[in-house]
């Protein structure tokens, strides 16, 4: 064991003022202490996004973090446990599970090259129940005392009055009693549990007093310095056998008092020039009332000079330990303030320490940069509450938004394409592809047809809502009516395509559906603009808070597990998109498509012209899009004729590479290189190409390498086309028409929110119907199932006629 008493009279290493050297690339930087304004060099870490601060006496700090994915580069991280972490239910000895699992987590970042170090409560608790178990035992003599003879039994009884009383006093014992009795079975443990991983501990004793000489301080500071060097986590713990009594917090010169294991972890974090200082305690965080009020809300980022900071609620302290969320936040803030990142969090929570170090929103991450925006659980909740109420508009008023929307679009066109040209220079200046630059881009043309399809969506969804699929007559006087509804709340989640903001809006507005968005960096000018013209829609029927805009990409994680919020997800853009949002979703369904692997099969009998206009069209028209060809599959009658040469001439004329398919590439003598799979996604101007004998091959072919959305057949042979419209497994299958047709727009439903290849709820273009659900309606007139098991009365189940009833007033009365 080693103390700070053996330390002191240790030789003091050069770099003992200084952070530790790193062998990475440094920014040299220069920190002046305001006490003795002594000029230090200091090497610090890889460049992170930090603020500086002006301290008392003219001394600069540097260095915390301003956002959570900076906590990716941290080095040197100190984690406080904190007692109630650590320690069980009944106080008396320790949660080895627990902290079995934490200790796995600080070796596993030790093992990444970080230098780990921790502060440790818990010596009381080990302690206190080491003590009660000796008790326990001497206690258990008694029982032997019937088998003693009359003196010994007398000696006994005195001697068993004494433990009682001892036993008694347990409840009473001092805690430094319990500390002194607990540190080495503690240090103990931690060394047995570290050794599991091969590493090394060296416990390091302190006391407020140690703090308040310099020379004590610096040998600590060398100390950590040389133990972090060997590989050593030192385990750091305040010497509660011989500490004073905790006195009132006295912060001389911006120096925090050493009271309490908090404020201990945050002084000895500033000293070590630690970058992450993680507080582990048994609540989640920072919240805006206590946990498990209606309106209590976790806040995941917090900052001390926010204006809101004074909003916070600081709850009772801990059931065990001296310090409270109090304490923790003082310190929290003092080690902020002086250069140290920090993150209070529930030590509970499963790889807590290690998705801290990711980046991941777990805790509150106290910073210096103020917070900006809404937190994304309020907008999901003013999603919903703005959608109860777009619900209860009329259909011609929901209509009215999006009409409005459209002239908007217009109106502000000018405003419109100099924001875009912002997005478009950008991405030009970062070597964006041209197929995807084509998505970015706007224009008049584009946005005149977005207008037109908007209107499309307003004419055509004014009874949407309401409406009723179903009418059954139950019994006399009882009728049941299945209705559509909307879903909820919508989280879409789009790359690239500014325009699919109006497009996805004017939908859910039409569908009485709450909607959160997020859209491409790469678009956020022209999304900033599109978003605030369909609020400025909105706003004279309903909140605009109905439709937000979500700005960072941090943010999708934490909207993915408020399932209580948000009922759908609709993810557009790219097959890893797609894939990560399908897998990072908790419990919250999602529509989409993972792949537009899109066939063209031109069949033995088939019009030659016909083939090649929709090949290139297919293809070419706009090779980025999701229901452009990716594979050109054709009859083997047409290998030695003159179509398949014309086609690819035709195609090689327009700029495409083509890759054979296993069969084809046997039959070329000569030719370009073997297609790498046939299910790819070129997304540009590539194809495969391949020969196959008959109709049949090539549905077998599409149902195997094919990605479900959308496969077409060129041919003059109706039963063929029969065929494989009826045996492709596709969400859009098409007979002598491009694949390209595949398209909310130019189906009719004006636009779309996405095309879904899921069988379940809605397949292929998604407009109005697939963002609705039902409900169903029962009327009665004093009907109870009683009647109906006493015989007294019949079920009917009589189907009525929909148009007989009068849906509209049902509408208005729902209105009202």
């Amino acid at each position: 064991m080693l103390s700070l008493r053996t330390v002191a009279r240790l030789p003091v290493s050069p770099l003992a003022n200084s952070c530790f050297t790193t062998p990475t690339t440094a920014v040299f930087v220069s920190l002046r202490h305001h006490q003795n304004c002594v000029h230090k060099n200091v090497w610090t870490n890889p460049p992170r996004c930090y603020y500086s601060t002006e301290q008392p006496g003219g001394a600069t700090v540097t260095g915390a973090s301003l956002l959570r994915t900076d906590l990716m580069k941290v080095k040197r991280v100190v984690v406080k446990l904190g007692s109630a972490v650590i320690t069980r239910e009944d106080e008396c000895g320790l949660a080895l599970g627990r902290l079995a699992s934490i200790v796995e987590q600080v070796a596993e970042l030790q093992a990444q090259g970080r230098e780990m170090v921790m502060v440790t409560s818990g010596a009381v608790a080990f302690g206190k129940q080491k003590l009660r178990h000796e008790a326990a035992m001497s206690m258990s003599m008694r029982q032997n005392l019937n088998n003693l003879n009359e003196t010994d039994r007398h000696a006994f009884c005195m001697a068993s009055t004494a433990l009682r009383h001892l036993y008694a006093a347990l409840h009473m014992l001092e805690p430094r009693a319990c500390a002194a009795a607990g540190q080495s079975g503690l240090m103990s443990m931690y060394d047995a549990m570290f050794q599991q991983y091969g590493l090394k501990t060296a416990q390091v004793l302190v006391t407020k007093p140690d703090f308040q000489n310099e020379f004590s301080r610096r040998n600590l500071r060398s100390t950590l310095q040389e133990l972090c060097k060997l590989k050593i986590v030192p385990i750091i713990n305040a010497n509660d056998a011989v500490a004073p009594p905790p006195e009132p917090d006295k912060d001389l010169a911006g120096v925090i008092s050493v009271k309490d294991n908090d404020s201990l972890a945050a002084r000895l974090a500033v000293e070590m020039k630690a970058e992450l200082l993680v507080i582990m305690s048994d609540v989640n965080g920072l919240y805006t009332a206590p946990p498990g009020m209606p309106d209590s809300r976790l806040l995941h980022t917090f900052c001390p000079i926010n204006p809101d900071g004074s909003k916070i609620i600081i709850g009772d302290k801990s059931r065990v330990g001296v310090g409270g969320m109090d304490t923790k936040v003082k310190a929290a803030t003092w080690a902020l303030k002086n250069g140290t990142s920090v993150v209070i969090c529930n030590g509970c929570e499963e790889k807590a320490i290690i998705n801290i170090v990711k980046g991941k929103k777990v805790g509150t991450f106290f910073t210096m940069a103020p917070s900006k925006g809404t937190p994304v659980e309020v907008q999901a909740k003013e999603a919903r509450d703005g959608g109860l109420k777009l619900q209860a508009l009329t259909g011609e008023h929901r209509a009215a938004v999006v009409d409005r929307l459209a002239d908007l679009l217009l109106e502000r066109k000018a405003d419109i394409i100099s924001a875009n040209q912002q997005d478009v220079s950008a991405a030009y200046s970062q070597g964006m592809p041209q197929t995807m630059m084509a998505r970015l881009f706007l224009n008049d043309q584009k946005l005149q047809t977005l207008a037109t399809g908007l209107r499309q969506i307003a004419d055509t969804s004014r009874n949407a809502l309401g409406k009723v699929l179903k009418r059954t007559k139950i019994a006399d006087g009882m009728e049941l009516r299945q209705i559509t509804v909307p879903i909820g709340v919508l989280l879409v989640i789009f790359e690239s395509r500014p325009d699919a903001l109006p497009q996805v809006a004017a939908l859910s507005i039409c569908s009485g559906n709450g909607l959160l968005l997020k859209g491409g960096s790469e678009a956020s000018h022209s999304n900033k603009i599109l978003h605030s013209l369909v609020q400025e829609a909105l706003e004279p029927f309903a909140p605009p808070e109905t439709i937000a805009l979500v700005s960072r990409r941090e943010d999708i994680s934490d909207l993915l597990h408020l399932h209580e919020y948000i009922d759908l997800v609709i993810p557009r853009g790219s097959a890893e998109l797609v894939q990560r949002i399908q897998e990072a979703s908790q419990h919250i369904p999602v529509l989409g498509h993972s792949e537009g692997i899109c066939h063209v099969y031109i069949d033995e009998d088939v019009d030659p012209e016909m083939a090649i206009r929709i090949v290139l069209d297919s293809k070419c028209d706009y090779p980025a899009a999701c229901n452009a060809m990716e594979t050109l599959l054709i009859h083997k009658k047409h290998r030695q004729g003159p179509l398949f040469d014309l086609m690819c001439e035709k195609l090689r004329n327009e700029g495409v590479d083509f890759h054979p398919g296993p069969v084809l590439s046997k039959l070329l003598k000569f030719g370009p290189s073997l297609s790498a799979s046939m299910r790819t996604e070129y997304g540009g101007m590539e194809c495969a190409i391949e020969v196959v004998e008959d109709v049949d091959e090539a549905i077998q072919l599409i149902n195997k390498f094919g990605s479900g959305h959308t496969d077409t057949i060129v041919t003059n042979d109706d039963y063929n086309a029969e065929k494989f419209m009826k045996l492709v497994d596709s969400a859009c299958v098409f007979k002598n028409a491009s694949t390209r047709f595949a398209d909310g727009y130019r189906f009719g439903l004006g636009a779309e929110v996405g095309i879904s290849t899921s069988r379940i709820h809605a397949r292929g273009p998604v407009g109005i119907e697939g963002l609705l659900t039902t409900k169903w309606v029962l009327q009665g007139n004093g009907h109870i199932s009683r009647d109906f098991t006493d015989g007294r009365m019949k079920f009917l189940h009589e189907q009525l006629p929909v148009e007989d009833w009068d849906g509209e007033t049902f509408r208005k009365v729902s209105s009202s």
